[in-house]
């Protein structure tokens, strides 16, 4: 059975999906009891906090669900490949195929059967999080398996087929600077002729 067959049955969202997640996401992340805390800090988490502890715990269960379980300390760049291609089946990006007429085209005309994915940001967005999220468990930065080449290369290849089928062109936005105050010079004034 595949992980996405054992998952139980309350569902997070994560982003702009919908996957299976664990029931208690009210447990504290880090906490090394791993137990609920009844007294809260005082503080509310911010929505991208709750997202990321959201994301964390999705991903823990999809570990725990994986055949042969595996232990986050195992977990490779690999893994989380397995992870994001998992996530595909609860995209809601429709990213069409070569042989589609509407290849390329960014609003088809008609339905078509290609299927959806999901999005690109979605998908880098998301590994943002769980990134910063490993580091905050404790995980060292240079072992950290978002961060690994694979899951970059990945994320770069999603971007280039999606922009393609979508005839979307992703370009670098370039920052914008902000106008400079014409500094006033004083007025210098025509040389004489003598």
């Amino acid at each position: 059975m595949n992980p996405a067959q054992e998952m139980d049955s309350s569902s997070t969202e994560i982003s702009s999906f919908t996957i299976n997640s664990p029931t208690n996401t009210n447990s504290m992340v880090g906490s090394p009891s791993g137990s609920s805390s009844t007294a809260a800090s005082p503080t509310t988490l911010s929505r991208y906090e709750n997202q990321k502890r959201r994301d964390w715990n999705t991903f823990g269960q999809y570990l725990r669900n994986h055949r042969p379980p595996l232990s986050l300390s195992r977990c490779s760049g690999a893994h989380v490949l397995e992870f994001l291609r998992y996530l595909d089946q609860f995209g809601k990006t429709k990213v069409h195929t070569q042989l589609c007429p509407f290849f390329g085209h960014p609003n088809p005309p008609a339905p078509c059967p290609c299927p959806l994915r999901q999005a690109w940001g979605s998908l880098d967005a998301l590994i943002g999080r769980l990134r910063a999220a490993y580091e905050e468990n404790g995980g060292k930065p240079e072992a950290n398996p978002f961060g690994a080449r694979a899951v970059r290369l990945y994320l770069r290849e999603v971007r280039d087929s999606q922009a393609k089928a979508r005839g979307i062109s992703y370009e670098k936005k370039k920052r914008k600077r902000p106008p400079q105050q014409q500094q006033q010079q004083p007025a210098v004034p025509p040389p004489n002729s003598s």
